[in-house]
């Protein structure tokens, strides 16, 4: 079993925990419905499909509602300070939530409390926090995309917004940032930088660039670095070790993108759609 912890942007939406279900084109948790479109619903959403698939139990979510204000993020970074410890999770991903380095070094403390500590996943708010706490080392996988990347590779960066021109949201310096990443250690074991190229990395440097299918309108559209994220919670949660488990999300994302036939105006929630058929033919294909 496996939990995520994000938010969604709705300033009322109460702070919620439990397995989550997909009804449609909605999100189900306690009862409520979410839309899924980009950020933590369509990381769920994702993570969903691949447990309906393979009929193991859906993630666990943990999501409160925050519009930016952070008042949202600090309930539920309060509520997870209080439970995790009793908790017994194969994998961990935190998204969406407002970075705080006091609030993230309580909640940390608190996954150190646990039996058996998960794989431990950050993207978004919350590797920015695990960055500027100077903890990024206790992470097993984040999953930055370029101009993240280069947050990270910043050694004096306290925030993305004031990440130094001189470094540069280039992917042909991927290697380069990867390097600074690690040398200032700002980096978690493993890195899976999202972009036209997906490249995973870990202190020795580059280890595999996935580039098919290559679908260059899939940048333009909001929520496929969460789809990708959502499919490394799912596999990891399954047991499979990260760098299986990243190459996978991977190349069935982009498959996904590929089957949807994309133009600028797609909705994340069309990539996800096609994901049980994508797992279909990628695991029939590979046996």
């Amino acid at each position: 079993m496996f939990a995520v912890v994000g938010t969604v942007p709705v300033e009322d939406f109460p702070l919620i925990f439990g397995p989550v279900t997909l009804a449609g084109e909605k999100l189900v948790i306690e009862n409520r419905t979410v839309d899924i479109n980009r950020g933590t619903p369509a990381l769920l959403a994702t993570a969903a499909q691949v447990c309906d698939f393979f009929g193991i139990p859906q993630p666990i979510a943990y999501l409160v509602g925050d519009i930016g204000k952070g008042s949202g993020s600090r309930k539920l970074y309060a509520y997870l300070e209080k439970t995790l410890s009793g908790e017994n999770y194969t994998s961990l991903t935190f998204h969406y939530i407002q970075p705080d380095v006091d609030w993230h070094n309580r909640v940390l403390f608190s996954v150190h409390g646990m039996d058996i500590c998960p794989v431990l996943i950050a993207d978004a708010g919350f590797m920015y926090a695990a960055k500027m706490s100077g903890q990024a080392h206790a992470y097993d996988l984040f999953t930055p995309d370029i101009g993240e990347l280069a947050f990270l590779a910043d050694a004096a960066a306290p925030h993305p917004f004031y990440t130094r021109g001189f470094i540069f949201h280039d992917e042909t310096r991927v290697a380069e940032m990867v390097e600074q990443a690690y040398a200032h250690k700002n980096a978690a074991r493993y890195l899976l930088v999202k972009g036209e190229k997906d490249v995973l990395a870990s202190a020795v440097g580059i280890i595999e660039s996935i580039s098919e299918p290559m679908i260059p309108s899939l940048e333009a559209i909001g929520g496929t670095g969460d789809i990708l994220t959502g499919m490394a919670a799912a596999f990891t949660g399954m047991g499979k070790n990260i760098r299986t488990a990243c190459l996978y999300a991977s190349k069935i994302s982009r498959l996904a993108g590929e089957m949807t036939q994309p133009d600028p105006g797609t909705q994340v929630i069309e990539i996800i759609k096609q994901i049980p058929m994508v797992l279909e033919r990628f695991f029939s294909a590979s046996t």
